[in-house]
């Protein structure tokens, strides 16, 4: 009896929690419909998929549902031949990304295709996250959902050139962005302050250029060797996740200078040693040989070569005689044409090695060939520069730093952190901001791949200030990469996101509460 009314108060308390036109998932589905009822998951419940090309996803929801709920689910490629299953299935009518049906007899996620059985299994995940948990068994509310996302290109962007934060951080950021259906990792691993990656041939880039950060220029040196890099590539790809890897050139060189002071091309009074030498032909040879390297580690096929802000430090470039020569040799007339000779240059050696080249906003000119190459619009005060992307069609990633860029702060009262000119990127504005904004001329929408955020770490000088400034933003950002503006609703999302602070606490997290902002202080820089 007691038993009975236990779960006769979960159905009521179910019931209201999931009254609701949308289903509680982030980001939000194209359509959804509560059902009647509620699926039983126990132990005993089988996961059954219908193809041997699933048994990795399979897996995946099997040992999500083993580590966050303690249940140890079977696998089977046997239909199983009573109801109470969860079923996996490739089915080529199916238009959308998945179909996820939750019913009281079973549980069922079909697609066409491998990513989208693993999209369906996170919606499947965050479901059963938000249900509840009688004495033996977790009381999944019936839904039916259809669900394909806006964008292919769903990124973000973590620099661990200025302050470090290892393989477990990593894993853990990779982890969530995968429960949000986010992508493409971004992987800012060389900068002025500290290059972060193992390169065999040149062992004293890290040894040398790995030591110090944006608060510390004599910490030891910290970076990532190669067996580390595999480990965090092949959990990326277990999670749907490409790791796109950026490796700065020709400016924000100054730690591989460092370490290799002969392919130093100098810099400026503030940005010292700035640069690579552009006018030597061994430097070419030089990140030619880093490159190879860098390609065997990441087979997403893409590496971000940066080609941003490198007039902070090119001023010694035009009194280094084998610059001089390569001008006049090649008839440049700028040190700007020299830089976009460079940028070609290394954009061949890329392309030699079957990648695309990524670069910033600032190589929108410079005429690399548009079908090997994808360029990131991030100065949200040049619009003139996204409209040059699209006019050269150039296909382009957005993510302007308003409001896009988490090291700018959340709130106003924030003492840390970056604001531009008074403007900052709280949850709202990140969730809001929409490409039907642009004047996209007809015919270049397909041009813009999609979404990212970026999170520069001049000020993430410890974990807590890096899951303050990550945490809520990441999930409004998945919305509003996944999600088509008409099923867009921020009040629905506030009432979404308010059942994660929960999980995050769970998992340990120092994130912002936008709804109560002294439940976790700004972290301090130390």
């Amino acid at each position: 009896m007691k038993f009975h009314l236990i779960t006769f108060l979960l159905y009521l308390t179910s019931q209201l929690l999931f009254a609701q036109a949308t289903a509680p998932i982030i980001p939000a589905p194209t359509t959804s419909s509560p059902g009647d009822g509620f699926f039983h998951l126990t132990e005993s419940t089988p996961i059954f998929y219908s193809s041997t090309l699933l048994k990795e996803e399979a897996h995946y929801l099997q040992k999500e549902l083993l580590r966050k709920h303690q249940l140890p689910l079977a696998l089977t490629a046997s239909k199983p031949q009573k109801d109470k299953s969860i079923l996996l299935k490739l089915d080529t009518e199916i238009d959308e990304s998945y179909q996820l049906l939750v019913s009281d007899s079973e549980i069922k996620i079909s697609s066409s295709n491998e990513e989208g059985l693993f999209y369906g299994i996170i919606s499947l995940i965050q479901l059963v996250d938000q249900s509840k948990l009688s004495p033996k068994e977790i009381l999944i509310p019936a839904w039916e959902i259809k669900d394909a996302p806006m964008y292919q290109w769903r990124g973000f962007m973590l620099d661990e050139s200025r302050h470090f934060f290892g393989t477990e951080k990593v894993k853990s950021l990779l982890d969530w962005m995968a429960y949000y259906k986010l992508n493409k990792f971004h992987w800012h691993l060389t900068d002025a302050q500290g290059w972060r990656i193992e390169i065999l041939k040149y062992p004293k880039l890290a040894l040398v250029g790995g030591i110090g950060n944006n608060t510390t220029p004599y910490a030891p040196a910290q970076f990532y060797t190669q067996e580390q890099i595999k480990e965090i590539v092949r959990y990326a790809n277990e999670r749907n996740i490409e790791v796109i890897p950026e490796i700065d050139m020709p400016g924000h060189a100054t730690a591989a200078n460092k370490a290799y002071p002969e392919f130093s091309g100098g810099g400026s009074e503030k940005y010292p040693e700035f640069t690579f030498n552009p006018g030597k032909e061994e430097t070419y040879q030089y990140l030619t040989d880093i490159l190879k390297e860098v390609n065997a580690l990441f087979p997403s096929q893409m590496v971000h070569l940066g080609g941003d802000e490198v007039s902070f430090g090119n001023q010694q470039w035009s009194s280094l005689p084998e610059v001089n020569q390569l001008m006049h040799t090649n008839n440049l007339l700028s040190l700007k044409e020299v830089e976009d000779y460079f940028m070609k240059r290394m954009a061949d050696s890329l392309f030699m090695l079957n990648n695309k080249i990524l670069a910033w906003d600032e190589m929108a000119e410079t005429g690399l060939p548009t079908e090997n190459s994808i360029l990131l619009w991030w100065r949200h005060d040049k619009p003139q520069q996204f409209a040059t992307l699209l006019e050269n069609d150039i296909p382009t990633v957005i993510c302007p730093r308003i409001p896009f860029y988490f090291d700018f702060v959340q709130q106003e009262s924030d003492q840390y952190g970056r604001k531009w000119g008074g403007n900052f990127n709280p949850l709202e504005r990140v969730y809001s901001f929409e490409t039907n904004a642009f004047d996209i001329p007809s015919g270049k929408e397909k041009l813009i791949l999609g979404v990212q955020a970026n999170l520069w770490t001049e000020t993430v000088t410890n974990t807590d200030r890096l899951d303050y400034l990550i945490f809520p933003r990441i999930a409004a950002l998945a919305e509003t990469a996944w999600t088509e503006t008409e099923q867009k609703n921020f009040k629905d999302f506030e009432v979404r996101i308010k059942k994660h602070f929960d999980l995050y606490e769970k998992a340990s997290l120092y994130f912002f509460d936008p709804f109560e902002p002294h439940r976790h202080p700004e972290p301090i820089i130390k």
